[in-house]
């Protein structure tokens, strides 16, 4: 018995210790970033990898945010991930209602269509030339539009309603309810766990978005957060001009990119463990039935 516990006790030590290294080789680089970002370019130059800064300046950024081109950037990202993520919870739930309903007339059809569309897609060429016809180039709509509905998201979303006792439904409706009421009243507030894991996928994904604004979008002023960042990144200098004048004679251009990378993770950062909890669990639901 004493033997058991030793060898139980020696598996959790080694377990703990395996998972600390894990999260540490995890932690290191976020704690580079954010000391990168706040080093002075003196330092940098004399220890060259600062892990953590024996001086700290917030200079680079000042730099960023010192124009309003940074905070422009930073509005329609905010923009596009609050309304393209309400808009995409509204649209997925009205299309996930239904066809959780076995008895919709041609529902074997639209699961199909709609699973053929995660297979096979129209190109980027086609779907540019669409965005183009309805006059959604350099629209911040052509950031949302798109992408209104994540195929597998839906079905995710699916999986789950069809999860929900149809007593329920049909109690309300016996009550007098419509689909609106029931939908708002009764389905609404059992879903809850599915709704903070779709609206998690939604929201990152837009926050996390800049490869549609590189195809629709050719005016700086309306440049998403993360196409931003990808040009300090890359040292476009004919980009990067427009929103950190004057930057590189002034601030180490390491310690700006540093920044802008703080700068644009820290808000998915700050929500993320709030919503977490929704995220497994709204996953399993919604994938498996039984």
């Amino acid at each position: 018995m004493e033997q058991v516990t030793w060898s139980s006790r020696t598996v959790h030590a080694v377990n703990y210790v395996l998972l600390s290294l894990l999260a540490l080789s995890c932690l290191l680089p976020f704690l580079y970033v954010l000391s990168v970002s706040v080093t002075p370019m003196s330092e940098i130059a004399r220890r060259g990898i600062v892990i953590i800064p024996l001086q700290t300046t917030f200079s680079a950024y000042e730099e960023l945010l010192v124009g309003n081109q940074m905070i422009n950037a930073y509005k329609i990202t905010i923009f596009i991930t609050v309304v393209g993520t309400l808009l995409n919870l509204l649209f997925t739930l009205t299309t996930a209602y239904p066809l959780a309903r076995k008895q919709l007339p041609g529902r074997n059809f639209f699961l199909l269509f709609i699973l053929f569309t995660m297979l096979f897609s129209g190109g980027m060429i086609p779907q540019f030339l669409v965005v183009k016809s309805l006059g959604l180039l350099n629209s911040t709509w052509s950031l949302i539009i798109p992408g209104m509905v994540s195929g597998f998201l839906l079905l995710v979303m699916k999986g789950y309603f069809e999860q929900l006792p149809e007593e329920i439904f049909e109690s309300a409706r016996l009550d007098g309810a419509g689909e609106a009421r029931l939908i708002w009243n009764v389905l609404l507030p059992l879903s809850m766990p599915i709704f903070a894991t779709i609206a998690l996928f939604y929201a990152v994904g837009h926050w996390n978005s800049f490869f549609d604004a590189v195809l629709y979008i050719n005016d700086p002023n309306k440049y998403p957060l993360q196409l931003v960042l990808r040009y300090i990144l890359l040292g476009a200098t004919d980009v990067t001009s427009e929103f950190i004048p004057e930057a590189q004679d002034q601030v180490n251009p390491l310690s700006i990119q540093m920044a802008a990378v703080v700068i644009t993770t820290l808000p998915i950062m700050l929500v993320y463990p709030f919503i977490q909890k929704h995220f497994t669990k709204g996953v399993l639901l919604g994938s498996v039935k039984g």
